[in-house]
């Protein structure tokens, strides 16, 4: 490394663990010695479009992008001299005083120019103020106060700080908040919590160098700031170790940095600590530093930078790609009405696919919107609750309704016939008993057939915001006035139900005579058995309780066959609620993806809550978000890609 030549004043040791080039340096440079000698070189200039490239990536906030930047992250305790060594580098005055003087991460930008008078401006807030040497530390104060508070907390928000100065190094490093276990007054009790999320922030990326600026006085295993970097860079291989104030603990110090026990594998560099006020006497061992500095920077830099263009130009790629599936944006009624009869087409097609038509290839993993055989378990379900509810158990209270019927239904006239009026009141009763079950279940029904449509709907219309606003209400109001149609309807059938009894079925006549068999076998067992057993069986029925139809001996004839009959009919009655309900079904469905669903649509569409047509050119708050989002970094990145087109013929030259 470079320096002055090997005497009391200066020792290099080689060890077998590093390259020659990353040997440990103990520095100690006479005072008086230029900082420009071994600073400002041909090799600077060589570098400098490299890092103005990389600069100008981070600048553009590339980072943003989950890209990572060749970075040097300066980390150190609190106290162990990092301010000194940045001051010397940068050749100016950082701020002082008590407790944390870095409170957010500041980036330093430090640039060699010919020009005698220094440059120095804050980049921070998305503004630039421009000072100079003589008030920079007060115009840091003030930036990271505007950045991070009056008080004394922390900020992870940056502050860029370029020095444009003869004679400093070409570098670009980030100064982090030192390392503080104990807060002080105003300091919020997790301090060491805030500080160390933000170093580990930095420090973490592959791309980043860590100078770990360590103090001669201590223990180098007990550091805050080495336990953080070796938690993120085990084997030592992007950390560099300055260590400060050599001059206050000269004896063993050699042996300290050469034993090594805290793998820094890029080496050491020491320093004196600063004398005074006086900052030209305060660089001694600083142009080893900066030339160790320099030369690390540009290797990384040349190393990372062909993965860098290739990870802005996948998420380039990636980008464009996203922004080409977002939506044509509308710029006339001809359009916005072309989208608009596209956007039907697809919605009226996708619903006959899975309403009518049973394919269910837009939807294959979700079987909830495969909905021809979810409607299909929907009837069984219904046929099987009006099949298991009180009004058709065969077997209660039997016959006690049928008698109770008839004696009632006595009048002036021949014996034996059996009364209509009581088998009306009995089915009046029986239908009366089930109606709420399907009423109930057109809910349900048209519930379900609502949640695929509105979702069909919302498929199809999610990119078009005033659309999807005007189909979601149209979607609503005509299930509702579907659901009313037919709970209407169903209430009809039920009525008729009620009004009459008629059917050409065969299977009623078939089914009655079948019961029918059974009656003078059953009314024996009732009547005539010595051993009036208390229960007699009945094909189909089981045991049947008879100790109390013993008492209506009369009526027990006229109310057998009243059951029979009911039992044949109500089987009847019941098939004819569940076809009767599929074909109904069946037709509304058809109607509302053909012709319903559209008129609905359009008509909503025009009302002056919808805006008509026009309003299909105004974009959803999150496309535009996400198109916005998209376009910014499409051209953020067009720059970056821009930016490095004319640097990488240089990586191969300076990457050695």
């Amino acid at each position: 490394m470079a320096g002055t030549k090997p005497s009391c004043s200066k020792k290099k040791i080689s060890t077998s663990r590093v390259h020659e080039e990353e040997s440990l340096a103990l520095v100690q440079v006479d005072p008086k010695e230029p900082i420009n000698a071994p600073i400002v070189s041909s090799y600077n200039d060589r570098i400098r479009p490299l890092l103005d490239a990389v600069d100008r990536l981070r600048n553009l906030m590339v980072m943003d992008e989950g890209i990572e930047l060749p970075t040097i992250v300066v980390v150190g305790d609190q106290s162990s001299g990092k301010s000194s060594v940045l001051e010397s580098l940068a050749g100016i005055s950082l701020p002082r005083g008590q407790g944390i003087c870095t409170r957010v991460p500041l980036i330093m930008r430090l640039q060699h120019h010919s020009n005698p008078e220094p440059e120095l401006f804050l980049e921070f807030n998305g503004k630039v103020v421009n000072t100079d040497e003589e008030n920079i530390s007060e115009a840091i104060n003030l930036a990271t106060d505007e950045i991070a508070g009056n008080g004394k907390g922390i900020s992870n928000a940056p502050l860029t700080l370029v020095v444009k100065k003869k004679g400093v190094p070409d570098l670009t490093m980030v100064d982090l908040p030192g390392i503080t276990r104990v807060p002080v007054h105003g300091q919020p009790e997790n301090i060491y919590d805030q500080i160390r999320d933000i170093i580990m922030e930095y420090i973490k990326p592959e791309q980043s160098i860590i100078l770990n600026v360590l103090s001669a006085t201590v223990d180098f295993p007990t550091c805050e700031s080495i336990r953080m970097s070796q938690s993120v860079d085990k084997t030592g291989e992007r950390t560099l170790a300055v260590v400060t104030k050599a001059d206050k603990a000269p004896e063993g110090l050699l042996e300290k940095v050469t034993a090594d026990d805290v793998n820094i594998g890029l080496g050491y560099v020491c320093v004196r600590n600063r004398i005074g006020d006086e900052i030209d006497k305060s660089i001694v061992g600083i142009p080893v530093l900066a030339q160790r500095l320099v030369q690390i920077q540009a290797s990384s830099i040349a190393r990372n930078l062909p993965e860098i263009v290739k990870k802005i130009n996948d998420k380039l790629n990636f980008n464009v790609t996203e922004l080409n599936k977002l939506p044509k944006n509308m710029s006339s009624v001809a359009e916005a009405m072309t989208a608009f009869m596209r956007i039907l087409g697809f919605v009226k097609e996708s619903l006959r696919k899975i309403l009518l038509r049973g394919e269910f290839d837009e939807y294959q993993n979700d079987k909830k919107m495969h909905c021809t055989a979810r409607l299909v378990e929907m009837l069984n379900q219904y046929n099987d609750e009006l099949h298991k509810c009180a009004e058709s158990d065969p077997i209660r209270s039997f016959l006690m309704d049928e008698i109770k019927n008839l004696e009632e239904a006595k009048e002036i006239a021949l014996p034996n016939f059996l009364p209509r009026t009581s088998f009306l009141a009995i089915l009046q009763g029986k239908v009366k008993g089930i109606s709420s079950i399907p009423i109930a279940f057109v809910d349900r029904l048209w519930d379900y057939i609502g949640e695929v449509v509105i979702a069909v709907l919302m498929r199809h219309v999610e990119d078009y915001y005033q659309l999807q606003l005007s189909a979601r209400r149209a979607g609503h109001n005509l299930i509702a006035k579907m659901k009313e149609r037919s709970v209407n309807w169903m209430m009809e059938v039920v009525e008729m139900e009620k009004l009459t009894d008629y059917t050409c079925n065969p299977e009623f006549l078939s089914e009655w005579n079948k019961l029918m068999s059974q009656k003078d076998g059953f009314l024996h067992g009732v009547l005539h058995d010595e051993n009036r057993p208390f229960k007699v069986n009945l094909d189909g029925f089981g045991e049947i309780e008879v100790e109390n139809l013993r008492q209506y001996p009369h009526h027990l004839h006229q109310a057998f066959d009243l059951k029979m009959r009911m039992i044949a009919y109500w089987n009847i009655v019941l098939r004819r609620l569940v076809d009767c309900m599929a074909l109904h079904l069946q037709h509304s469905v058809f109607n509302l993806v053909n012709k319903d669903l559209e008129m609905e649509i359009v008509t909503e569409l025009m009302t002056p809550l919808g805006g008509g047509i026009e309003r299909l050119m105004e974009e959803s708050p999150s496309v535009a978000t996400k198109r916005s989002k998209l376009t910014g970094s499409v051209k953020k990145l067009q720059e970056c890609k821009s930016v490095l087109a004319n640097i990488m013929d240089r990586v191969a030259t300076y990457g050695d």
